[in-house]
């Protein structure tokens, strides 16, 4: 049953409503491929028999009767800072270990009433700061592609899962990148949506004016039926917009006609590698063949984007992460002589250094003294950023790029250079900071490693960003492919 692990969601939705295979045998043919290659990858933290089993079953039920949609009986995995009610949620931290939320989040009980069947819990960097899922409490996930490197991050354990043929779609968020540098890296499509198109409710915060949460896939309408399962109004979440859900407006009506920005700055950011950069030439080559316009934009102020973001990321994680202090849920260390000391070694044992590094940060920048020199102008600098785009997408409907500057880095080799770390979201960060819709889909390879494509597009036009990747995606006939782990 290993082609199963491989098929699309239109490919499963179709062999489903014929009755060719079952939601139980697709969910099974999955499972058996974790216990083949998840010891190798190790893209899950943990497995949710107890839902997966019930939710195979209710799936067959409702094919039985002509019931259910596209995700119906889809395998999916879950980014451990999504609450599932009843399941052990960690965001990859020690602090956390043992928490089992009350209550599922918005956007994962939505694909549950769409069908989908969660068969577990993927790695993470803790709480989400990171680009490798080397800053996981617990172990790094390996990239399947090759197991020596990382997987990208925060969610890699999310990316690796699909790209390993574990789940057939994945949820992960992003922040400044988190979706779509690991699934460049990991040769998988991956959308980050527009900031308040998806709730955020029952995500375990980062950085509440930059999170986001979206989907990893196998290919660009797999991303968009996820997202459309996902999106639209949630009254839990104050930030979560009402707009109409139309994600996948004109999804195939190609580019024929659209104008599309390449970003001067974007193609001179420190580090590119050259084999990238090819790709991603050929990439907005292919796209020129296939019916768009190409004009040069400009991002005058992308050199100041990295440390904008490394201000006001950690500022707003210092303030989140001020809740976890050893009282109401996860570690507590209770061999103390005092409250006070109860809250620092709680959150010295139970934080990562990462973790630590961004709090410091953080709440150095928010202090006395320091607000107006550093977290202030950062939000200042955040504003320009947001007009750059604006005027970039004046004169054109999109804008195309690399995701990542270089290809999946071997594992250990940044960890003592965070610096060179941060600059792996270097193209993608910006997009998080203006709130915009972007997508990173597989174009090519380097060094026999997958090589990603960023499409941006503005605030609530998913729809554009989607067509413009699926337009891509028919012309070149690069698809995701399942990696052939060990």
């Amino acid at each position: 049953m290993s082609e199963l692990t491989e098929l699309t969601i239109a490919e499963a939705a179709r062999l489903l409503r014929l009755h060719s295979i079952s939601a139980t045998e697709l969910v099974t043919a999955h499972v058996e491929r974790i216990d083949h290659v998840d010891h190798l990858v190790k893209a899950f933290l943990r497995f949710t028999p107890e839902l997966y089993e019930r939710q195979a079953d209710d799936a067959d039920e409702k094919l039985k009767r002509g019931e259910g949609g596209p995700l119906t009986g889809i395998p999916l995995a879950v980014k451990d800072v999504l609450c599932v009610k009843g399941v052990e949620t960690t965001a990859g931290s020690q602090i956390l270990r043992g928490f089992k939320p009350p209550y599922t989040s918005t956007a994962v009980a939505r694909l549950f009433e769409a069908g989908a069947v969660m068969l577990g819990v993927t790695n993470c960097d803790e709480f989400a700061m990171g680009s490798s899922t080397e800053n996981s409490g617990y172990f790094p996930t390996h990239n399947p592609w090759d197991l020596d490197r990382v997987p990208g991050g925060s969610s890699g354990g999310s990316a690796a899962a699909v790209a390993a043929g574990e789940a057939m779609i994945s949820l992960g968020t992003d922040t400044g990148g988190s979706i779509r540098q690991p699934a460049a890296v990991c040769g998988v499509v991956g959308m980050k949506p527009t900031y308040g198109r998806v709730s955020r409710y029952g995500l375990i915060a980062f950085a509440s004016s930059l999170d986001q949460i979206g989907p990893f896939a196998r290919s660009v309408e797999d991303a968009a039926l996820v997202l459309e399962a996902m999106a639209g109004h949630d009254p839990l979440d104050a930030t979560c917009s009402d707009r109409p859900n139309d994600v996948r407006r004109d999804f195939d009506k190609g580019v024929k006609g659209m104008r599309l920005g390449v970003p001067y700055e974007y193609t001179q950011v420190e580090g590119m590698e050259r084999g990238v950069k090819d790709a991603i030439d050929a990439a907005i080559k292919t796209l020129e063949q296939a019916g768009a316009e190409i004009v040069d934009v400009k991002l005058p102020h992308t050199d100041y984007g990295l440390a904008a973001y490394y201000i006001i990321a950690p500022a707003e994680c210092s303030s989140n992460l001020a809740r976890f202090d050893g009282v109401k849920y996860g570690l507590s260390v209770q061999d103390v002589d005092n409250i006070t000391e109860m809250y620092m070694r709680t959150r010295r044992q139970g934080f990562g250094t990462e973790v630590r590094r961004r709090i410091m940060l953080g709440t150095y920048a928010l202090s006395s003294g320091y607000y107006d020199a550093y977290y202030l102008k950062a939000q200042k600098v955040r504003t320009l950023i947001k007009r750059d785009f604006d005027d970039a997408f004046s004169k054109c409907d999109a804008i195309v790029s690399a995701t990542s500057p270089v290809v999946a880095f071997p594992i250990g080799s940044r960890t003592e250079d965070p610096l060179s770390m941060y600059l792996c979201d270097v193209l993608t960060l910006g997009g998080n900071l203006a709130g915009l819709p972007g997508i990173s889909l597989p174009c090519g390879t380097s060094q026999g490693l997958p090589v990603g494509l960023q499409v941006l597009a503005p605030q609530w036009r998913e729809d554009v960003a989607l067509r413009v990747a699926r337009a891509y995606e028919v012309a070149s006939g690069v698809k995701a492919e399942v990696a052939a782990v060990g």
